[in-house]
């Protein structure tokens, strides 16, 4: 374990320590390995790299993806306060008794393709409780440390200990987990704003370049949203550093989400990152410590305008394009097919020796 480094002094927050995915020499093996199955080399594209992934991940040249967990992380904003989204707050619990009941697509999608849900409240303003007299509900877990963030337009949306708390909770959430897949999902009104901040902060990038429509704000209502996030930009202009940007801009699903980056790639476990809001968290863990990125597969670019810079500063390669922007982890539930096709090929195609195939002179 090691403490984050300075200038955060006044953070407690200990940091699980994370290898490095793999070395040259376990990559080269692999390669090795796809290069030698029954296919011109290369053939199978992105596929291969992919596979050669998950083989790092896992450090097997036979992975098996077991037990996928889906997470959804749900909060609510203090700038929401700001009419930064098209959407009133209560949509948040709203989505999230739609995600209990199975309505929502990434319930659809996660009963569709048999991956475990489970969703979070981080900090909703609402009581999922009330109606069991505090009793537990299936496929919740109620984390809340507060009822939402504070609003960033008029001050820090978190203290630095709420943050870390959220933080450590995601560390938690992960540890407690079956499986070596998680899958990253959100729900909290205006945390496209947040994402935006934190991108634009932890890029370096304008945040102009990192606003975009969220639920759907356009013409003088985005212009409203953009003015806004420039303010916010302004009043925190001094925290610099991933923790404090955090806490500045929220928020507590964010915090969490990346909790749950960090331990999952401590237990190298496979990290499938949904869209802008979940990469911003995965920003936020990469610049705590490095070595998280080589456990994160970007399943797709979104249609929010920010997404694209974060994923450029990751030097990430979205699998799939297909102008999705809702969240959820929807988009992370539709990319799932691949990584188990991948995690197939490698695991059980055959070579050309093994086939008694000729390899047309690929091994020479």
């Amino acid at each position: 374990m090691h403490r984050v480094n300075a200038p955060d002094r006044l953070s407690t927050l200990r940091l699980p320590a994370i290898a490095e995915v793999g070395d040259a020499a376990r990559g080269a093996q692999l390669q090795r390995l796809l290069d030698g199955k029954t296919k011109p080399q290369g053939s199978l594209g992105r596929i291969e790299q992919l596979a050669l992934q998950l083989g790092l991940v896992l450090d097997t040249d036979a992975p098996v993806l077991q037990a996928p967990q889906l997470v959804v992380c749900a909060a609510d904003h203090g700038l929401a306060q700001q009419g930064v989204s098209a959407y009133p707050p209560e949509v948040t619990w709203q989505m999230v008794e739609n995600f209990l009941a199975g309505g929502a697509a990434v319930s659809v999608l996660a009963r569709q393709h048999g991956i475990a849900l489970t969703v979070v409240d981080c900090g909703v303003d609402h009581d999922f409780l009330a109606a069991t007299a505090g009793q537990a509900r299936p496929g919740l877990q109620v984390r809340k440390t507060s009822r939402g963030t504070a609003d960033a337009a008029r001050g820090p949306a978190m203290r630095l200990a709420q943050c870390e708390a959220a933080i450590v909770q995601g560390m938690e959430l992960v540890r407690a987990l079956p499986g070596n897949v998680v899958l990253l999902g959100e729900m909290g009104i205006a945390n496209s704003s947040a994402a935006a901040l934190l991108t634009a902060r932890l890029t370096g990038a304008d945040i102009a370049d990192c606003t975009g429509a969220g639920t759907g704000v356009a013409g003088e209502a985005l212009a409203h949203k953009l003015r806004v996030l420039q303010a916010v930009c302004v009043r925190h202009a001094d925290a610099q550093t991933p923790l404090q940007a955090l806490a500045a801009f929220g928020g507590l699903e964010i915090a969490t989400l990346v909790g749950m980056v960090l331990q999952a790639a401590r237990e190298r476990r496979v990290v499938l990152v949904d869209g802008f809001i979940t990469t911003a968290a995965v920003l936020v863990a990469q610049a705590l410590a490095p070595a998280v990125r080589g456990y994160c597969v970007f399943s797709h670019v979104s249609g929010e305008r920010g997404h694209g810079v974060a994923l450029a500063h990751l030097r990430a390669r979205p699998l799939l394009d297909l102008g999705l922007r809702l969240g959820e982890g929807s988009g992370a539930a539709l990319a799932w097919p691949l990584l188990q096709s991948a995690s197939l090929l490698l695991r059980e195609m055959a070579s050309f020796e093994g086939a008694g195939v000729s390899d047309g002179g690929q091994g020479r």
